[in-house]
């Protein structure tokens, strides 16, 4: 059996000569130094047996994708690094993120439980037609124990509407229902006995705890039964799976084991999400079954869709038939074949349940308490519609601050909500201002009524490109009939790290009113990032040194004009200090990725021999506590438990058996990672034809990432060769944006 992936260590650093570079560091931020961008065109990229992209192209997860071996976040399925604390496997405290992740999920139950007892939950699948719609609705017949399945192509009853809350004179105090409750340990015995099959298959035996948390307490029957199950631990690829059946089950099992099938056919699915897409078209499914050595791919979907596994759509197909035999049939000829999409549900529900509260949202009449607010384009639309979307850079998040600020002057419950820390912390002090998963958890914001719903007249969400379709849907829910809701963002940078693209369907579908703002961003960096928003990559006058070009000639002059930035030359001349800057990159791997530009940052600003599974005190580290979060962060000390950091928002404390997979070192970050954030200066690493050779969408994150200063190491030529084109922003297959204008089309109930 393949041995499962282990966590990365620091390739060797780069040569740090220090004498001879100092004095051509200062020269790139003294007077004179370089100011344009000089015209460099680069050579054919050569592989270097790595990848650069984060797991699914997330935008921040602190993982690293491995050819085939990447998972949620980034993780790797293996043991702890040679050197990691000693603790138990599972018996670790979770962190403050994955107990506002617990929270999240127990709203999410609450708000299902509660859609049931009010007329049904939203049904998956409405517009199936002919041998899938047959086999969907025998699926959940057997599961609902019902004797047909025609009432599953019904049109739920639209469940009864909270009122709208009423108005208050200030707003409520932070504070949540109930606190966040630890993420669910298997129990030790659980964990023994899946310890005992692991090893009798070959297995790693630090994935006990993570296989028996995932498969409940009857975790070893399950495994010794379907050993593929272990696919659902993330990091674990098919091959090391069969080898893993292989030893359990002997001659039993073959390629086209109808439990194999199904296990491949969710975790491509799962891959699929992890790169953005909430559902995937049949074909690719199919022919990634078939590179698994699937002997009947097609065969293998329609067992996997009738056992439940994942469920098929065909959105987009016209459910009005024309009466007339001759109109239809040539109707049927000229229309094109409409793709047959397979989902798995929990992305189903969550993008059926999104539409629908947004519908709601948008379908809100005017509300006369903005009467007196301030004319602008924002309040008059805010005024006017309960579902408002507002685009601009980073100078025109003062806009959306503004308007909350102008709906508490009025006497009503306004909210501003942020992505991360980073961003809410940029607000100001004075700003009321959360992160969305304090807001969602409980840890922070206003009262909720008894359904759970958030007490508020006004939310302003910031940053909202980053919103996956699970988290706005569970945001979107908790609004009270009666609420606005504006989406602020810019819709140039990077997609959400989850599956979806929220904010890109919102804009699509027009749902609602859309408010440009007119206010750019400030100063030569500012002008840079709005170049590149129209698709120039131009040089900018910059006098003060606020951006500078500093032109290399390969990969490790690069790394060693970066390590000198950030060390000597950012500090002497702008007075910001080593552990305030950032360094910015396409991707992990290659010659200029983030491991190698880590390890020569580690070298010269905190060296020491990573005692703790790779890690020294002092070490910046970037911390994965979910799937597409990155939390920068310092560590602190270590001990049995696991290591203590300091990041934005309080210490956290990263179990030992996490450590290896859910933390990378963090000087230097890509700018999936960055999404969100800002640092006083960033160092920015491109190959020599930026605009040509990354999408646009990248190269205007990673600008945007300095507030008061940038550089640009530019010319990298054969330095990132998969990176560049792994790191890309690719195109996502969405259902939202369909089940949006199909609802907003349909005459109100």
């Amino acid at each position: 059996m393949t041995a499962l992936p282990r966590g990365e260590t620091p390739g060797p650093s780069a040569d740090d000569d220090r004498d001879a570079s100092a004095s051509a560091a200062a020269e790139d931020l003294e007077p004179g130094g370089p100011a344009g961008l000089p015209a460099q065109h680069p050579e054919d990229a050569e592989a270097d047996g790595t990848d650069g992209q984060d797991a699914g192209g997330a935008p921040d997860g602190a993982g690293e994708t491995e050819g085939e071996d990447a998972d949620a976040g980034g993780t790797d399925a293996g043991s702890a690094a040679d050197g990691s604390p000693a603790g138990g496997d599972a018996g670790a405290s979770v962190s403050a993120a994955e107990a506002e992740l617990a929270a999240q999920r127990e709203l999410r139950a609450r708000i299902e439980q509660r859609k049931a007892e009010k007329g049904g939950t939203i049904e998956a699948g409405g517009k199936l037609s002919g041998t899938a719609a047959d086999l969907l609705a025998a699926v959940r017949a057997v599961e609902s124990g019902t004797s047909s399945g025609t009432a599953f192509f019904d049109s739920p009853a639209p469940a009864p509407r909270r009122p709208a809350p009423e108005p208050a004179p200030s707003p409520r105090p932070a504070a949540g229902p109930e606190p966040a409750r630890p993420a669910r340990v298997a129990a030790p015995e659980t964990v023994a006995a899946v310890r005992a099959v692991l090893a009798e298959g070959g297995a790693p035996e630090a994935l006990a705890a993570r296989v028996a948390a995932l498969l409940g307490e009857t975790a070893a029957d399950v495994l010794r039964e379907d050993p593929w199950q272990l696919l659902s631990v993330p990091g674990v690829r098919p091959e090391q799976a069969d080898g893993f059946a292989r030893a359990l089950l002997g001659a039993e099992c073959g390629p086209g084991d109808e439990r194999r099938t199904v296990a491949l056919v969710g975790w491509v699915l799962q891959r699929a999400a992890l790169q953005g897409h909430t559902a995937l078209d049949a074909a690719e499914v199919r022919a990634a079954l078939a590179e698994h050595a699937v002997p009947a791919p097609e065969e293998a979907v329609r067992h996997a869709i009738a056992e439940g596994a994942v469920l098929v759509f065909h959105d987009g197909a016209d459910e009005d038939e024309d009466e007339g035999g001759a109109g239809e049939e040539a109707a049927e000829q000229d229309a094109e074949p409409v793709p047959v999409l397979l989902g798995l549900d929990r992305y189903a529900l969550a993008e059926e349940s999104l539409a629908d509260g947004l519908a709601r949202l948008a379908r809100s009449g005017p509300d006369a308490r903005w009467r007196d607010a301030p004319p602008t384009d924002l309040t008059r639309a805010v005024a006017e519609h309960g579902l408002v979307a507002h685009t601009g850079g980073e100078a025109a998040r003062g806009e959306a601050v503004a308007l909350a600020g102008a709906a508490r002057g009025l006497g009503l419950r306004a909210a501003v909500a942020a992505y991360t820390e980073n961003g809410r912390r940029r607000l100001g002090a004075d700003v009321p201002a959360y992160t969305l998963t304090g807001l969602l958890s409980g840890a922070g914001g206003p009262d909720r009524d008894e359904d759970g719903a958030l007490a508020l007249d006004l939310l302003v969400v910031l940053d909202a490109p980053q919103l996956d379709v699970e988290t706005a849907a569970v945001l979107v829910e908790a609004l009270p009939d009666g609420c606005r809701l504006v989406l602020s963002g810019d819709p140039g940078v990077l997609w959400s790290a989850g599956a979806g693209r929220v904010f890109a369907d919102v804009l699509a579908a027009r749902a609602c009113p859309q408010v440009a703002s007119r206010t750019p961003d400030p100063g030569p960096i500012g002008e840079l990032v709005s170049g590149i928003g129209i698709g120039e990559l131009v040089p900018v006058e910059a006098p003060g040194k606020e951006v500078v070009i500093v032109p290399v000639r390969d990969a490790g002059e690069a790394v060693h004009r970066t390590v000198q930035l950030v060390a000597d030359s950012v500090p002497r001349a702008f007075g910001v200090p080593a552990e305030e800057t950032r360094v910015i990159t396409v991707g992990h791997g290659g010659s200029a990725g983030t491991r190698a530009l880590n390890a020569a940052l580690k070298q010269r600003l905190n060296p020491g021999p990573g005692r703790f599974g790779g890690f020294d005190p002092g070490d910046r580290v970037a911390h994965a506590p979910a799937p597409g979060r990155t939390v920068p962060g310092t560590v602190l000390s270590a001990d049995a438990e696991g290591l203590h950091l300091e990041c934005e928002g309080g210490r956290v404390l990263v179990p030992k058996d996490r450590v290896e997979t859910a933390l990378r070192h963090g000087w230097a970050l890509t700018a999936h990672q960055a999404v969100g954030m800002r640092w006083p200066a960033a160092v920015v690493v491109l190959p020599g034809d930026a605009a040509g050779a990354l999408d646009r969408a990248w190269v205007y994150t990673a600008f945007g990432r300095g507030e008061r200063h940038l550089s640009v190491v530019h010319g990298v030529d054969q330095a990132l060769p998969r990176a560049v084109s792994e790191s890309l922003p690719r195109p996502r297959t969405t259902r939202l944006r369909a089940l949006l204008e199909s609802l907003l089309a349909a005459p109100e109930e």
